[in-house]
């Protein structure tokens, strides 16, 4: 099949490589300004080694193709659309929160998104090097299944990602946000790694109640949430785990702080449900993070 891949940051460079490993044809949509310096090889370091692929970079989609990733941070996605002139077949979005599903289906057509999550830790360390420091989970809605089982199950054989179909849309988009939320507001505010934020009692309490709060909404929004799902995810995570959003914090980028808590706490003033410790943590990053500072309402 012929894929697109529009963000080719650390997940989507993580997933255009290993596309391209298993005999899909993939290409890039990048900035403009980028188009020219881009590499004609791509390459993804696993655990288990190095991974070298071929993918076309493209500045603008002009041509239809089967599958369009989408993998950009959640505050450029409107603006990235305007390089998509082709309609694909089906649009599998990759981003944090939840938000961004509405948008896309009103863009694309309700019948042509199938929401999907991406559990990893991954880093882009530079144009076309992209290194996999944990295990990839994989799920995508089951509307997608028709047409991803065959791709994504080669990625499971070949490249052991751990995949999977959800019938319940709500049940796959919150229960990662039920951990990545929590993780990622937790360690933003602390600037501690998974290890370091479990062995301090003060912030191993913050991650646990803000995993309660999620949980608590995403119940109220439809939710079958799995709270062995989520602490599974939690232990067979590295120690040495950072989250994405520390890192953009430390590297001095934009934030995704509405994107991935604000869902939490617009979610439990709508069901009249408590979050003081989401909004603490979010009030504190806030402080740290000038770009950021109001709630979308």
């Amino acid at each position: 099949m012929k894929h697109a891949v529009l963000g080719v940051g650390a997940i989507g460079g993580l997933m255009a490589t290993a596309l391209s490993s298993i005999g899909e044809d993939v290409e890039l949509v990048v900035r403009a300004e980028k188009l020219a310096t881009h590499p004609e090889r791509i390459t993804l370091q696993q655990p288990a080694g190095f991974i070298t692929a071929s993918a076309r970079a493209v500045s603008r989609l002009t041509e239809p193709v089967d599958v369009l990733w989408i993998s950009t941070k959640a505050y450029q996605l409107r603006s990235a659309l305007e390089s998509i002139e082709a309609s694909p077949k089906i649009v599998v979005p990759l981003l944090n929160g939840v938000d961004h599903i509405a948008l896309l289906r009103s863009h694309f057509g309700d019948d042509r998104v199938a929401p999907a999550t991406i559990a990893v830790e991954a880093d882009r360390t530079a144009d076309g090097h992209f290194v996999q420091r944990s295990i990839v989970r994989l799920s995508v809605a089951a509307s997608g299944q028709a047409l991803l089982a065959p791709v994504l199950g080669r990625l499971q054989q070949r490249l052991s990602f751990i995949c999977h179909f959800v019938e319940n849309e709500q049940t796959l988009m919150w229960t990662k946000l039920c951990f990545l939320a929590p993780f990622a507001l937790t360690s933003s505010a602390s600037g501690k790694n998974k290890g370091d934020i479990l062995a301090d009692p003060g912030w191993k309490d913050a991650l646990y109640s803000s995993i309660g709060e999620a949980s608590a909404v995403a119940k109220a929004c439809g939710a079958e949430i799995d709270a062995s799902a989520i602490q599974t995810i939690l232990d067979t995570s590295p120690a040495t785990m950072r989250s994405s959003m520390l890192k953009d914090l430390i590297a001095g980028r934009e934030l995704e702080l509405d994107a991935i808590g604000g869902p939490i706490v617009r979610g439990g003033e709508r069901y009249g449900i408590a979050t003081p410790t989401t909004r603490k943590l979010m009030d504190e990053i806030s402080k740290l993070e000038p770009r950021n500072l109001q709630l979308k309402t």
